[in-house]
């Protein structure tokens, strides 16, 4: 009554103009983008309820949603829409106004509210709040109050949460991100606390069960740093990172009380190093952020932008994905082993709009086929022998709301091929030992080595599964047909060394251009990875930091080389004289022109090899 609105007031129907609400939605874009896939999964779980979904920012003006048809049109009755404000100013008592009002969730029946024209409806809304606390916008159902269902504001709440805890990993996308709980398994869900670090450990925010379990209100958080809280420094967190299977961390609070993490290291080499190096003498409560420019230049290692090293057929792959990105097609991702099939994965989800939700990666192939419809799909408690107690989330629950990346799906098992068509069809997960369907929404990416039209011929793989995955198809050529190995070699060095500055000499590149890898990037990784080792305080990487194994393979295939270019001189008549000379001259540029290095390789002195080629002298 105050802001002079009389309960017999008509809706006012004047939304907002298009490009005033595009305006306003531009303004909004994280809080937007974030909040669509938590909105379609709410959705999805009360379709047909005749409600509608409604995400507002700050000020209550509706920014986006999505209801059932036949609701919508009752709601366009009431400028339920896009583009008009439901603050309290605006609509008197509502669960939107109300909400922001009080800063606290908000269901709102019937007659509760203020302008008669809304008393057929029933709404529950929950604030959303950024890292400082500060409502930022508003998630609601409305429906028609006849409808009305106790379990609505808790699916919202819940959904609240998410978009929260996906804003917070999102503002803090170039930092240290500890989720943890003393319960593990609660690791990865909505009852997880979150906390964010800056390079050097300093504390920057934690979100609402974060504040709750380290038990100290958020000032009091900003004096202090990773060590002072957990009781472990930042460089043993970076290095648990840097092992091939790193664990859920085991830490101890400040207050005595244990928890598990899990932490994100979302920041580049040269980032980290300067924080690992900084004086021994800098408190332990106010470690020094880094530069500007450090921080300007720290940018995740795993984008496709990363990824653009020069090499034109991966240059196309790159503008392929882009232009799909978010639009809800699967992407296909084919090539041999090592390739890279994963990193591109990651990257595409990375990119997207669901970068803060999570990315669950599975091998299709390294699963036993006893074990994969339980990984896949979880289970009830008691649905098998052996079975965890409470039983657990499949990976395509754990991927909910963000991506499913499954590796060498073309090693399926066929009877699973069926389940996870229906799963995709449906967006529906039913765990094994439960009559229960859950809804899910993925993002899918695939990825296999298999030809899998062949594999259709065959009878191994389901037809309609290859079409229903069938979206983008892109080929990651292998390391072999690669231009930019230089490149590659450079960001490899650069990741894999400590402190940087490693290179590799030019008769060492020479041989890594001629060489077939089999293994592609895998190997030249690992590769790389010891000759590093090897090299020490050297820092030009020659012969003698390559492994044995490596020198075997470069003999083997330039004595195979040298099989077939004797075998087709022979076919055009050449003469024994000519065929020496041209294994002499192969061999002398394996060799990077070293005349005794080449009577090495081939078992005669160096006067033979002036004598057999005299344009040397």
């Amino acid at each position: 009554m105050s802001y002079g609105l009389s309960p017999e007031r008509k809706p006012d129907f004047n939304p907002m103009a298009r490009g005033d609400l595009n305006a306003l939605i531009e303004q909004n874009r994280l809080l937007h983008a974030h909040a669509l896939p938590a909105m379609e999964t709410l959705y999805q779980q009360i379709v047909n309820t005749h409600n509608m979904v409604i995400l507002t920012d700050a000020n209550g003006v509706i920014v986006h949603s999505l209801g059932d048809d036949d609701f919508l049109e009752k709601a366009n009755r009431v400028a339920l829409q896009p583009g008009v404000a439901w603050s309290e100013q605006s609509r008197g008592t509502n669960a939107i106004g109300t909400a922001i009002a009080e800063k606290a969730p908000a269901l709102v029946h019937a007659d509760q509210h203020y302008l008669s024209a809304n008393h057929f409806l029933t709404c529950s809304a929950a604030p959303i709040t950024d890292h400082l606390g500060n409502v930022i916008g508003v998630l609601d159902v409305s429906g028609d109050q006849r409808s009305f269902h106790k379990h609505t504001m808790a699916l919202v709440r819940m959904s609240a949460l998410m978009i929260e805890n996906q804003l917070f990993s999102a503002t803090f996308e170039d930092a240290i991100t500890l989720h943890f709980h003393v319960r593990p398994e609660f690791i990865g869900t909505l009852m997880e606390g979150i906390a964010s670090f800056s390079p050097g450990g300093r504390f920057l925010s934690a979100n609402r069960n974060g504040l709750f379990q380290l038990g100290l209100s958020y000032a009091a958080l900003q004096s202090h740093t990773f060590s002072s809280l957990f009781g472990l420094p930042v460089s043993a967190l970076y290095e648990h990172y840097r092992t091939a299977s790193p664990g859920l961390l085991n830490l101890c609070m400040h207050n005595g009380v244990r928890v598990f993490g899990r932490a994100q290291l979302r920041l580049s080499n040269s980032v980290f190093q300067q924080a690992l190096t900084e004086p021994h003498g800098t408190s332990a409560y106010a470690s020094p952020q880094p530069s500007r420019a450090a921080v300007g230049n720290a940018r995740r290692l795993s984008g496709l932008r990363y990824l653009r090293t020069g090499d034109p057929q991966l240059e196309l792959v790159i503008e392929k994905v882009s232009k799909v990105l978010g639009r809800d097609i699967p992407i296909m991702i084919m090539g041999e082993t090592g390739t890279g099939k994963e990193l591109l994965a990651q990257a595409i989800h990375n990119d997207s709009p669901r970068a803060m939700s999570p990315f669950v990666a599975v091998n299709c192939a390294s699963i036993p086929e006893t074990l994969i419809e339980s990984e896949l799909f979880g289970y009830e408690d008691g649905a098998f022998t052996g079975a965890r107690k409470k039983g657990a989330a499949g990976k395509i629950l754990q991927a909910n709301g963000g991506t499913l990346f499954l590796d060498e799906i073309g090693d399926m098992p066929f009877s699973l091929q069926a389940r996870l068509l229906r799963v995709l069809q449906e967006r529906m997960v039913t765990p094994l030992g439960s009559d229960k369907s859950i809804p899910v929404n993925v993002e899918l990416i695939c990825a296999t080595n298999h030809n899998l039209r062949e594999r259709m011929a065959q009878g191994l793989f389901r037809e309609d599964l290859y079409y229903r995955l069938n979206g983008l198809v892109v080929k990651l050529p292998p390391l072999r047909e690669r231009t930019d190995l230089e490149t590659v070699v450079r960001k490899i060095l650069a990741a894999e060394s400590e402190h940087g500055g490693y290179e590799v000499s030019a008769e060492i590149l020479d041989l890594f251009r001629r060489h077939k890898w089999p293994g592609n990037f895998r190997q030249l990784t690992n590769l790389l990875r010891t000759a590093i080792v090897m090299a020490g305080d050297e820092q030009e990487i020659g012969l003698r930091h390559m492994p044995d194994d490596f020198l075997d393979d470069i003999e083997q295939t330039q004595a195979m080389d040298t099989q077939a270019t004797t075998a087709q001189m022979i076919a055009t008549g050449a003469n024994l004289e000519e065929m020496e000379q041209s294994v002499i001259l192969r061999s002398l540029e394996a060799n990077g022109g070293n005349v005794s290095a080449t009577a090495r390789a081939l078992g005669v002195s160096r006067n033979t090899i002036y004598r057999k080629v005299p344009n040397l002298k």
